[in-house]
């Protein structure tokens, strides 16, 4: 499979099979997320898979009670582990970690497994449900697991509708 393949392939998955992730793809997938880029290679973060199907019910407490977070045999929590800000102004924390969990969820695809970036979570319910330390933020979470069923593809808007050559036109 190819990179653009497994963007292709990649979709938002909320119907998650009960079978539970092997160690050797959840390795590959922690291994995607060590590789990406993070700025000045800091690499300030941590990432916690959760497999332990006892957390799951408190995870999808966490997670404001979105019950595919409950169905999924795991998850993968990403948190910095020190908040600092570039010279363009933007926070380095959540850039590095958004693009090591965007590198996960691509290997997750190329693994056969579904993923589901949430945006609706409470941070410091997950620090509580796995331990973060306090001056650690809980920046990403993701379900992790097999489909279940098919979930068909949405459509994206066209290439030149997003995109301009040489500044904005």
């Amino acid at each position: 499979m190819t990179v653009l393949e497994a963007i292709n392939k990649r979709q938002s998955i909320r119907a998650y099979e009960d079978t539970p992730v092997e160690p050797e793809k959840l390795t590959k997938i922690l291994e995607a997320g060590r590789m990406a880029p993070s700025a000045n290679n800091a690499q300030a973060w941590k990432f916690i898979a959760v497999t332990d199907r006892a957390l799951m019910p408190a995870m999808m407490d966490a997670c404001n009670g979105q019950k595919f977070v409950g169905e999924a045999p795991a998850a993968l929590v990403v948190c910095a582990t020190l908040e600092r800000t570039m010279a363009c102004g933007q926070p380095a924390h959540t850039i590095d970690c958004s693009i090591a969990l965007s590198f996960m969820m691509l290997e997750a695809a190329e693994q056969g497994l579904g993923t589901c970036w949430l945006g609706s979570f409470n941070a410091e319910k997950v620090k509580k449900v796995l331990g973060v330390p306090e001056d650690c933020q809980v920046v990403a979470v993701t379900p992790l697991g097999y489909a279940r069923g098919e979930t068909p593809l949405r459509g994206r808007r066209s290439l030149e509708e997003v995109t301009a050559m040489n500044g904005w036109q």
